[in-house]
């Protein structure tokens, strides 16, 4: 049994990944990268009629295990969205949720925009590929239990945390980021290498290394075994079958119907890709002003980004953002709070933290532990929520 999989890109321009793999012969039928969504239609004769997995890029999906109220019966499930609305920027009308496994009184939810799901869904059909199965591409890295598992496809970084869980995004920017993710840890952590990259920057882990496969067959062979799919509810997919008996007396109108569709399609195509691009283009504005209040104006959206990112590791004067946090790692270890978001103000050397305790007294603990490690601490609003508390922390350097 062959399988062709593809890894879409969070924009029409993204690159996108694809192989063809035989199950039976465990064999690599063929493989390569397309330079745009436009591209997938060259890969229609090698689908054949057979259905296609697409993996997405996890990076525009939020994966939660949401808890559940003891003995929840199946009707809470329509009440998830509204349970994670403070949690999502977008108006919960905006978003999917696609329900996961359940394990305990914790339910596995997949959280996407609307938006994301109807652009990836287009691009597949545009291009004449039968696809029932999208799968958040982290979820077809291998797991390692009571582990991470990384595997690097292009510049991307793959890191799989958990059965639900996971993070994806540029390797440039993501490894410095887990750095300080796994020295909070009380223990260390297994991470199984599929990357086949240097992890020795990664303080507080163990690393086992795996067999040595293209990035692509070892997403393969976990996507063919994966129950979880996006395509559920209004995006589940049926194949459509029409029938052949007297086709050929209705040829010469299917004809004229088939051009008059297609110019209209066409039309429709390059109107709805314009609207498309804009509303993406304000999207991504939007969250980068929401992630840096002070950028100001600028033309390169990565570029500017780039820039920012630098900023954050050099900071102003002799502290930065990952200086500092790394200064903070004993107070976070000692007390058991965990950052929920973090926000850096260089021309202040300071970094607003939204944190979460088990109890006042936890973040108390870690105020006081930040104080004694030389920083200025002042504490905000806490409120209770679930079972433990959050508050608003400022941390500012002295030095």
């Amino acid at each position: 049994m062959e399988q062709l999989l593809v890894r879409l890109g969070a924009n029409h321009t993204d690159p996108i990944s694809w192989l063809v793999y035989s199950r039976t012969e465990d064999e690599i039928i063929a493989s390569g990268e397309l330079p745009n969504a436009e591209a997938l239609s060259s890969l229609t004769e090698r689908a054949g009629q057979r259905s296609v997995i697409a993996l997405a890029p996890s990076s525009e999906i939020l994966l939660k295990w949401v808890e559940l109220p003891p003995k929840a019966g199946r009707k809470i499930i329509s009440a998830i969205p509204f349970m994670l609305e403070d949690e999502l920027a977008t108006d919960i009308s905006q978003q999917f949720f696609a329900i996961g496994p359940k394990r305990g009184d914790e339910q596995a939810v997949a959280v996407v925009s609307h938006e994301k799901m109807e652009l990836w869904q287009s691009w597949l059909s545009e291009a004449g590929l039968f696809c029932d199965t999208i799968i958040p591409d982290v979820l077809a890295v291998p797991v390692t239990e009571n582990g991470w598992s990384v595997l690097t496809l292009g510049e991307q970084l793959l890191v799989r945390q958990d059965t639900f869980k996971g993070v994806q995004g540029e390797a440039t920017w993501l490894l410095p980021t887990l750095v300080h993710f796994t020295a909070q840890q009380e223990s260390p952590i297994t991470i199984t290498n599929y990357a086949g990259i240097d992890l020795s920057t990664l303080p507080n882990i163990e690393e086992a290394q795996a067999p040595l496969e293209l990035p692509m067959q070892v997403l393969a062979k976990e996507a063919m075994q994966s129950s979880f799919n996006l395509c559920q509810g209004d995006y589940k997919v049926k194949r459509k079958r029409s029938g052949v008996l007297n086709q050929w007396r209705v040829a010469a109108v299917l004809a004229v119907l088939a051009l008059c569709t297609s110019l209209i399609d066409k039309g429709f195509s390059l109107y709805q890709l314009k609207a498309q691009n804009q509303a993406l283009s304000s999207e991504i504005n939007t969250a980068v002003k929401a992630g840096f209040p002070n950028i100001g104006t600028y033309r390169n959206v990565r570029l500017k980004l780039q820039s920012e990112l630098a900023k954050l590791e050099q900071g102003g004067g002799s502290a930065s953002m990952l200086i500092m946090l790394d200064q903070l790692a004993p107070a976070f270890s000692a007390t058991d709070v965990k950052p929920q978001t973090l926000r850096f103000d260089a021309t202040r050397t300071e970094i607003r933290i939204q944190a979460q305790g088990k109890n006042f007294e936890a973040l108390e603990q870690f105020k006081r532990t930040a104080e004694n490690a030389g920083f200025v601490v002042e504490q905000g609003a806490i409120n209770n929520r679930d079972n433990g508390v959050v508050g608003t922390v400022s941390v500012r350097s002295t030095s």
